[in-house]
This record gives C-alpha cells, structure tokens and sequence, in this order.
C-alpha cells in the first residue's frame, strides 16, 4: 500500500487524511504541512501564508502564480523538483516571494532543486532533461523574488511593481529603505522553459530580483531556455555568485534601477537575439548608495556568443556598471566582421571595466569586433588559453554540465 498523509492545522484543530493507491495526484490549498511518499504529485493552487516544506519525494505542481506573503517561509528540500502549468497573461504560473516573504531553496550540486514545466518529464533523482530540448522556452513563468531594499524608480517613487506581474497584484510591489532586507538563501537551483508572456513586450524573466537586500544569500543558479531574460535586477543589493544562463531568449542579464551589488563566477551560453548584457542604470533622481554615487560589477565571467547574439554588452548613457575579468568566445564570423559587440561602451564611467579576454574567429580585427574603447582593455587569446572565467567544473551540477554542453564549447 502506497500511503499518503496529509496534516494542516485549521484554527485550534489537526487534520489528517489517508488514501491508497488509486490517488496518485492531490490537490493542497491551506496546507501548512504536507508529508508524503512515492512521488506523489502534490498541486499548490494557493498562496503561501504560513511556513511550508516542500520534500524531495514529491513533485510540486504551481496551478497558478505562488505567492510567499510576508512573514510566511517557503522552504524546499534539495533535491525537490518544481513544475508550472502552462499559463499565458495573468494566468502565467510563477512563484512570487513577495516582500517580507522568504524563500529558503538550498539544494547541493548532488541533489539540486529543478523548477521546470509540467510537459518536462525529469523526476526525482534526475537532471538531464529526457524529453525537451535546451532551447524549449515558454512552457510557465519563473521565480520573483521581491524586497524592501532600495531602488532608484521613476519619479523617485519609494515603491513599484515588478514587471511580469499584472498591477492588480499588491504582492508585485518591490522597493523600500532596507539595504539589509532578507528574502532568504537561494542554492542550486536549475530554472527551465520559463519566460510565458503576460502581455505585449511583459514576459517573466527565469529569475527576477526586485529590490532583494544583501541579507539574502544567493549562490548556484543555472537558467535554461527562458523565454525572456535570464536573470534581470531591478535595484536593491543583493549580490550572486556561480550563475549559468544557457538559451536566454532575451538578454541573459539585464539590470536596472541602480542595481548595487555583485555578480561572480558566472558563464553565458548562446543568447538567443539578446545581448549577453543589458546594462541599464539609475531611473530616479537618487542612486541607491547614500553618497549618490557605485556601481554594480560583473566579474569572472565566461561569455560564449554563438551565431544569434545581439550584442555581447549593450550599456546605456546612465549605466553604473563595471566588468572586470571577462573572457569572450564563440563569435559568429559574421557577428564578429560586422563590428557590432559593444553597445555604447562604458555607460557612465562610474565603473572602470578591465581585464578582458577574447577569442576571435580568423581574419577579424579586434577593434573592429569590440571598438576601440573595450579593445584597449582586451587581450587576444588562443582557443583553451583563457585566464578570466570560472572553472568549468564550478557548473558540473547543472543540466548543460551533465548533458556535455559545456565541453562540447570548449569549456
């Protein structure tokens, strides 16, 4: 017998039902606690409004867009594999940390957390994708995680609401005073086939960080196949380390609103009509720092372009950004002749780029690839003789390192 025990608390009073065999999938609507065996499919159809643990027997299926509310935890158990529903405009199925709201997803490179579509047939136990190829986007939303730090915004308006989310939404709104501001700890996790459309031009990005403090913690994300952007900050602090952004079908990272914290260890695989950067500043009066002035930095990082990328940076006039160590390869030649990899070099200064690394295809100048500006801080270099970047082996856990994606580039 196959048992399935579900417990919630309902005011003062403790529930608990049983069922056999013939119950493969349950629905759970005010669950506080759910504990089940067999790989149970377990549908979330509502928000999260007290601490909850998703287990790593179970297949978690969002039946909607998931909120976290304030004061209440999500926790999720390495290993767990998260599945959205097909849903377009704002029947779109994410899950939302809302502000206030915390997400606590720690998986391990051995048992990493997979939020996927329902069409996506990995199970427990697995990483690789059997049945959907890499470049397979659009299938659900993503994952948005909102806070209380601060955000420069138009009309230095002290909140707003994120994109991706209809207006209607409180739980949408983003921005606060709190640099400081937790949301949680992010591990390991693999984000696939998301991006669904909510309206004209509004797609979810795989991960969305919309005024996220320092205090929240987020190291190991791989982003495959997303329909928009990989991962885009909109403000806040918040920092990320060892990132993967494989098929973004936008930008693989976008950032906004004076963003002021780190990205370190990361690599960007063929962005599919994007750039592998769009860096956008400050929309307010004010920069998020106090003394009005930082920037954000991308360090040590990989970019393989590949034939459909746009451009590999594209700044704008008032982008407070820097990337420091960055090794560029995998140009198309005729992306690499057209001289088009740099969009408006450097943005406003107020970060200094350096220490780049470039493998060019034959018969390509390197100003004419990057310009003269970002070729001056640019070595050429020979195919598998690069210094900037991580490790390969950082990223063995994810799906493009398990399926050999990565060696088969050359890295």
């Amino acid at each position: 017998m196959k048992q399935l025990i579900i417990t919630f608390a309902l005011s003062s009073l403790l529930f608990f039902f049983a069922c056999d065999d013939d119950a493969d999938t349950i629905t759970v609507t005010e669950t506080d606690t759910v504990t089940v065996t067999e790989g149970i499919e377990v549908t979330i159809s509502s928000n999260i409004t007290t601490d909850v643990t998703w287990s790593s027997d179970s297949i978690y299926i969002l039946a909607g867009r998931i909120a976290v509310i304030s004061g209440a935890t999500l926790t999720i158990e390495p290993g767990t594999i998260v599945k959205g529903e097909y849903g377009a405009g704002a029947n779109a199925t994410a899950l939302l940390i809302a502000r206030g709201g915390t997400l606590n997803a720690q998986g391990t490179a051995s048992a990493p957390i997979i939020f996927t579509s329902v069409v996506d047939e990995v199970q427990p136990g697995g990483n690789v994708s059997p049945n959907l190829e890499p470049d397979v986007s659009g299938l659900w939303g993503g994952i948005i995680i909102l806070g209380n730090a601060p955000s420069s915004l138009g009309d230095d308006a002290a909140e707003t609401n994120i994109e991706g989310i209809p207006t209607t939404d409180i739980n949408g709104l983003y921005g606060g005073t709190d640099a400081a501001d937790n949301s949680g700890t992010v591990s390991y996790i693999s984000i696939r086939h998301g991006g669904a459309n909510i309206g004209e031009g509004n797609e979810i990005n795989g991960l969305t960080l919309g005024g996220v403090g320092t205090g929240t913690t987020i190291e190991g994300v791989e982003i495959v196949a997303n329909q928009d952007d990989g991962i885009e900050w909109f403000g806040g602090t918040v920092s990320v380390s060892k990132t993967l952004i494989w098929n973004a079908g936008d930008d693989s990272m976008d950032t906004d609103q004076d963003w002021q914290g780190t990205c370190t260890d990361y690599v960007i695989v063929t962005p599919q009509g994007g750039s592998a950067f769009e860096l956008d500043g400050p929309e307010g009066t004010a920069k998020v720092n106090d003394v009005g002035s930082g920037y954000h930095t991308f360090s040590n990082g990989v970019v393989y372009a590949g034939a459909d990328i746009d451009h590999v940076v594209d700044w704008d006039a008032s982008t407070n950004a820097a990337l420091v160590g960055l090794y560029i390869f995998g140009l198309d030649s005729a992306v690499a002749a057209a001289g088009n990899a740099i969009e408006s070099f450097g943005g406003d200064a107020s970060g200094t780029s350096s220490a780049w690394e470039i493998t060019l295809p034959s018969g390509v100048d390197i100003t004419t690839v990057l310009g003269a500006s970002a070729a001056a801080i640019t070595i050429e270099v020979a195919a598998g003789s690069r210094t900037q970047g991580p490790a390969a082996s950082m990223f063995d856990w994810t799906w493009a390192g398990k399926s050999g994606a990565l060696t088969a580039i050359g890295l």
